[in-house]
């Protein structure tokens, strides 16, 4: 988790819904839930950047249905959504947090467990993480890489998802806390459980009715890092793809005019 994919493992049973907000912990949730649901575990953030071209692509196309909001949209999201997470044991990060009512349809036995984190500290690492996709040149970069050329469209409708659901594309603590008050309306008590990963396993296995693993500490994973990590790494590959292009380019065009 946070710098591995996960493969999915047909047959697994699909168990939680994550509907905690990216930047609270949920890298060192998703490694606790592969440990304690025995199954791979569909970490958002994780799969968008490194996982198959296929992932990113249909997650936009469940965002551009749950945004186009139609009755025939609705049954094409579901049924694309169920297509996406098969085979996983949960699903964490956004825009999986965004689609709580959905998966507690799909999945009605799973337990919805939202981390938390201080509201300021959560705007202040958002703020990291929205400088980091910013750039003006990061499309371009990007481009010749399969998957990431469709990174800076998904971020759009991601965008567009959070500003319909919390009347923001920004995200500031009111994002937060609007997410928070919103998941109190959508999911029934005995059913939502509110974790932060600084509790361990001691709170995180009560939720889900699990004894404490034996001799297997709880994983801590820093989110930052882990996002700062993967952007330098898919620059570097996307300058070098340039620089193959450009000189295959280049060894073309000298090839022709010297025939």
């Amino acid at each position: 988790m946070g710098q591995k994919p996960s493969v999915p493992r047909p047959g697994t049973k699909f168990q939680v819904i994550g509907a905690g907000l990216p930047r609270t912990g949920t890298a060192s949730f998703s490694s606790a839930l592969e440990i304690l649901c025995d199954g791979p575990v569909f970490h958002c953030g994780t799969q968008a950047t490194l996982g198959p071209t296929l992932q990113i692509k249909q997650w936009m196309e469940i965002l551009r249905c749950w945004l186009a909001g139609s009755e025939s949209d609705r049954e094409i999201m579901l049924r694309v959504l169920k297509r996406q997470l098969d085979g996983y044991a949960a699903v964490t990060d956004s825009p999986g947090a965004q689609f709580v009512p959905e998966l507690m349809e799909l999945y009605p036995d799973a337990k919805v467990i939202c981390t938390i984190r201080d509201p300021v500290a959560w705007e202040k690492s958002m703020e990291q993480v929205r400088n980091a996709t910013v750039p003006w040149y990061l499309h371009l970069v990007l481009l010749p890489l399969p998957g990431l050329m469709y990174f800076i469209p998904y971020l759009h409708l991601l965008a567009a998802q959070w500003e319909k659901l919390y009347g923001e594309a920004i995200p500031t603590r009111h994002t937060y806390d609007r997410h928070i008050a919103w998941l109190k309306e959508v999911v029934p008590e005995d059913r939502l459980v509110f974790f932060e990963v600084t509790e361990g396993w001691p709170a995180l296995c009560e939720a889900l009715g699990r004894e404490i693993p034996k001799d297997r500490p709880f994983p801590h994973i820093n989110d930052a890092d882990a996002v700062d990590e993967i952007s330098k790494m898919h620059i570097r590959r996307g300058l070098t793809r340039w620089v193959v292009i450009l000189a295959a380019g280049t060894a073309t065009v000298a090839w022709v005019l010297h025939r």
